[in-house]
C-alpha cells in the first residue's frame, strides 16, 4: 500500500502533466488563432490589388455575368495578387449571389474587403459616350452599343417604339434629329429605353427658348432646322462658312426653288464614298432627291453637328443663291448671286476635278 507521501507525489505529477497538456493545447490554439487571424487579416484587409504605376483599371460586369465570368475578367487584367484569398472572402460575403452589373473603377492598393464592397454595392462609375459623324440611325445604334451594355437592335426598337417621340413630331425619317452630338455621362448598364429618355431630356435642354425662337424666325421647326443643318454639315467642314451656306439654302426655300443639294443625292444613293455627283445621279427616284422635289427632304441625311444647327439658326443674310467648291481644292466655297457667275465657278471646279482625276 502506497504511503501518503507517495500518493501526493504521484498526484502532483499528474497535475503537472495535466497542466502541461492544457498549456500545450492552449499554446497550439493560440498559435493557430494567430495564424488564422493573420490569414483573415490578409484576406480581408491586406492589400490585394497591384496596378503598375498606380493607374486605375476599369472592370465591366454585364447583366449576364456570373461569378466565374467576373473572376475571368478580373484575373485577365493580372492585378489580383492572391486569387484564393479574394475568392474566399467573396464567398464569405455571398458575392456570387449578389453580382451587380456596371462599370467599376479599381485602384491600386485596394484590399479584398474594399473591392468586394464596391462590387456588391453596385457603386459603379459613369462612362462618357460620344457620337459624331453619323449617317443613319442604324449606324448611331451601333456606335452607342459599342460604348454601353446594350445591343444596337434594342436601341433601334426603343427609338421606334417610344410614344413620346411620336408626340414630339418624329417619324421613321426624322428620328436622327433627336440626337445632339456631344459627350454624355451615362451608366454603362443603362438600358435602351432609359437611353432614349435621356436623349429626350438632352434634346429638350438643347432646344431652349432662344433656339426655338430663332428657328421660328427663319420659318423652320426644330426638326426642319436639323434637316437643313445635316445638309450644311455635308456641304462643308469649314465651320466659318456654314452660316453663309445655310443662308443660300434659306434663300432658295423662301423662293420655293429646288435646293439642288448634292449631299442629298449621295444619301439617296446610299454610297457615301461618292466624291463627284454626276447628271445620272440627279435622275434617281427618291424623296431625298432635291433636284426633283422642292423643299427639304423628309429627314436628316446625317446627325447634324451643333455647329451646323447653330449656323442655320444664325444664318447669314445675303443675296447669294449659288455656291460651288473652290478650284484650289481647299474645301472652301465661292458664292454667286446669279447663274452666269455660278456656271463660271462650277466650270473651274470641274476642271480641277478632272486634273486630279476624280471621276466619281
Amino acid at each position: 500500500m502506497k504511503s501518503l507521501r507517495t500518493f501526493l507525489k504521484d498526484k502532483d505529477k499528474k497535475v503537472v502533466k495535466t497542466r502541461r497538456i492544457v498549456f500545450g493545447t492552449l499554446s497550439v490554439l493560440i498559435v493557430l488563432s494567430v495564424i488564422l487571424f493573420i490569414n483573415m487579416y490578409k484576406a480581408i484587409l491586406y492589400s490585394n490589388v497591384l496596378i503598375p504605376n498606380g493607374e486605375k483599371v476599369s472592370l465591366y460586369i454585364s447583366s449576364e455575368d456570373d461569378f466565374d465570368n467576373v473572376k475571368e475578367k478580373l484575373y485577365s487584367k493580372d492585378i489580383i495578387i492572391n486569387q484564393k484569398r479574394f475568392e474566399w472572402l467573396a464567398k464569405k460575403l455571398d458575392y456570387p449571389q449578389y453580382i451587380k452589373s456596371g462599370h467599376y473603377i479599381i485602384t491600386d492598393g485596394m484590399n479584398n474587403n474594399r473591392l468586394l464592397n464596391l462590387l456588391r454595392s453596385g457603386s459603379q462609375t459613369p462612362v462618357d459616350i460620344t457620337f459624331n459623324n453619323i449617317r443613319t440611325i442604324e449606324q448611331l445604334a451601333g456606335r452607342i452599343a459599342e460604348q454601353i451594355d446594350t445591343d444596337s437592335i434594342s436601341i433601334i426598337n426603343a427609338i421606334k417604339e417610344n410614344p413620346t417621340l411620336k408626340e414630339m413630331g418624329f417619324d421613321n425619317e426624322s428620328y436622327a434629329a433627336l440626337f445632339i452630338p456631344n459627350t454624355y455621362e451615362l451608366y454603362w448598364n443603362i438600358d435602351a429605353n432609359e437611353l432614349i429618355e435621356r436623349m429626350v431630356l438632352e434634346y429638350n435642354r438643347f432646344w431652349n427658348d432662344e433656339r426655338k425662337n430663332k428657328a421660328e424666325s427663319v420659318g423652320l421647326s426644330p426638326i426642319e432646322v436639323s434637316i437643313l443643318a445635316s445638309i450644311v454639315d455635308k456641304e462643308t467642314v469649314k465651320v466659318s462658312e456654314m452660316p453663309r451656306i445655310a443662308g443660300v439654302y434659306l434663300n432658295r426655300i423662301n423662293k420655293r426653288w429646288l435646293l439642288q443639294a448634292d449631299p442629298t443625292l449621295v444619301f439617296a444613293i446610299g454610297d457615301f464614298e461618292i466624291k463627284r455627283v454626276l447628271d445620272v445621279h440627279k435622275e434617281i427616284e427618291s424623296p431625298y432627291n432635291t433636284y426633283k422635289y422642292i423643299g427639304l427632304p423628309p429627314g436628316p441625311i446625317c446627325i447634324p453637328s451643333i455647329a451646323a444647327i447653330d449656323a442655320v439658326l444664325n444664318a447669314e443674310k445675303h443675296k447669294y443663291f449659288y455656291f460651288c467648291a473652290k478650284d484650289d481644292m481647299s474645301g472652301y466655297h465661292v458664292f454667286a448671286k446669279n447663274m452666269t457667275q455660278h456656271n463660271i465657278n462650277a466650270e473651274k471646279y470641274r476642271r480641277a476635278l478632272n486634273k486630279n482625276k476624280i471621276w466619281k
